[in-house]
């Protein structure tokens, strides 16, 4: 039975029912769930003040579970940055704990990969995706038992008719995550230089203007020029309004493509939604597209 770690390294639990309604879900699910002692704890914004949620993450790391989850992002992993146990967090992961999690979690996985080069997962949160009143998605609750058994190796999605090719891009690193942490990164040691790599993006609540304008940000800093393939996941909860006059996410994606040598999917289904696939932080994969369908495999496949 596939063991899990609960802890909350950045934002404070709200709703403390829907937090214990996800963890009897995931014991319903098989899995053997052990719930970090300060996963409720709240200073201010923060699921406790720094030097508590770094003790949490210490214990994660010194939990051997299969995988260590968070329990939601929002803020807080940037501003303890300095201070994470990378040793700690790079030895457990190479005694197999999987740390997985997505939205201000990039932060961390971007910082280890940096300082350390040992991979974690982006994938589902606790109160994301398990604590709602109705059943979590499948391809979700599949992906993450893939991952907490071993048996992952890859994953894949289908293509607009007009990104249909035959193409491959092969023995290349993944990394990104949420684009906001990933351009709050920008000119400090956290963000990896990562040359000839896979990156994916996603975000929520903000508008295709704002998304171009932190793409730029990268792209002036000369990320993304570093690139084989930039992925797009969902961006979602943002509207458009009477002024934009045409502009939408398609409009940023057109203009990325003039503007980088990568190759630009979209349609990746990962972001602050309910179907979300688990994604490899910091390993070597091959990325293929055979007409609408893409693939990305990181097992024996690759």
């Amino acid at each position: 039975m596939p063991r899990i770690y609960l802890y909350s390294p950045a934002g404070a639990v709200r709703d403390r029912t829907a937090f214990q309604r996800g963890v009897r879900r995931l014991k319903a699910l098989g899995y053997e769930v052990e719930v970090d002692e300060a996963a409720l704890a709240r200073h201010q914004r923060f699921a406790g003040d720094d030097a508590t949620r770094l003790a949490a993450l210490r214990r994660a790391a010194a939990s051997g579970a299969d995988l260590a989850m968070i329990s939601r992002g929002g803020y807080g992993l940037t501003r303890i940055l300095a201070d994470l146990p990378y040793k700690a967090l790079a030895k457990a992961i190479e005694r197999g704990t999987r740390f997985v999690g997505l939205s201000d979690f990039t932060a961390l996985q971007c910082a280890v990969l940096a300082r350390t080069q040992a991979p974690t997962w982006a994938g589902p949160a606790l109160m994301d995706d398990f604590a709602a009143p109705e059943p979590g998605d499948e391809i979700t609750l599949a992906c993450l038992e893939d991952l907490a058994t071993g048996r992952g190796e890859g994953t894949g999605w289908r293509l607009p008719a007009s990104e249909a090719g035959h193409w491959t891009v092969r023995k290349a690193i993944v990394w990104g995550g949420n684009l906001s942490v990933l351009c709050a990164l920008v000119g400090t040691p956290y963000l990896p230089s990562v040359k000839g790599g896979i990156l994916f993006i996603e975000d929520v609540n903000e508008h295709p203007y704002r998304i171009e304008r932190m793409l730029s940000q990268l792209l002036h800093a000369g990320v993304l020029a570093q690139q084989k393939a930039i992925m797009f996941g969902q961006f979602s909860n943002y509207r458009l309004v009477a002024h934009d006059r045409g502009f939408k996410l398609s409009s940023v994606v057109d203009w990325l493509r003039t503007r980088v040598r990568a190759r630009v999917l979209t349609g990746l289904p990962f972001g602050h939604v309910a179907t979300k696939v688990i994604l490899p932080v910091g390993r070597l994969c091959d990325l293929v597209v055979q007409e609408r369908e893409a693939l990305l495999l990181w097992g024996a496949d690759a």
